[in-house]
């Protein structure tokens, strides 16, 4: 069965056997980032970075940019060995795209530790994670930034 969607005819039936597999896809996407969250709390970096593709972009607060997985290992391997570290984030958002090969993630985090001094250290923000779904039909992150909810401390005099 066919219907004419603005100029073009499309399967009808094609048609809703895609939105089905975009929801499947979706949860995928949803289980691949509390999974992750499971990585991140274990601090392990290897853990962490089996997440991101081969290319992955990331993008750390207060970092430099890293261009693909084993550039992302020092600030992955930094954050996870703060001291007294406790992190987490949850997405608020998961949209795949219509062809089902890429998607994108918001969300929010929060995170804690231990300062140089000892003293308890927090922050919170929002993250933006672009997920592609591989040849094997994995999801991996594509490219990954969080950035903080706290206003920036003016630079020391």
């Amino acid at each position: 069965t066919y219907i004419k969607r603005n100029t073009h005819w499309v399967a009808l039936a094609e048609h809703f056997a895609r939105a089905t597999d975009l929801k499947d896809d979706e949860a995928a996407i949803r289980k691949a980032d509390s999974d992750w969250v499971e990585a991140a709390r274990s601090k392990h970096v290897d853990a962490w970075l089996a997440f991101y593709a081969d290319d992955a972009v990331v993008l750390p607060p207060n970092d430099k940019v890293a261009n693909g997985r084993e550039s992302a290992r020092k600030s992955v391997g930094d954050l996870l060995s703060l001291p007294g570290l406790s992190i987490t984030w949850q997405p608020t958002n998961v949209a795949v795209a219509r062809s089902g090969d890429i998607a994108y993630l918001t969300g929010a985090y929060s995170i804690a530790f231990n300062g140089a001094n000892g003293e308890p250290l927090t922050d919170q923000g929002t993250l933006l994670e672009v997920w592609k779904k591989q040849r094997d039909g994995k999801w991996l992150c594509a490219a990954d930034i969080w950035n903080s909810d706290l206003p920036t401390s003016p630079p020391p005099k």
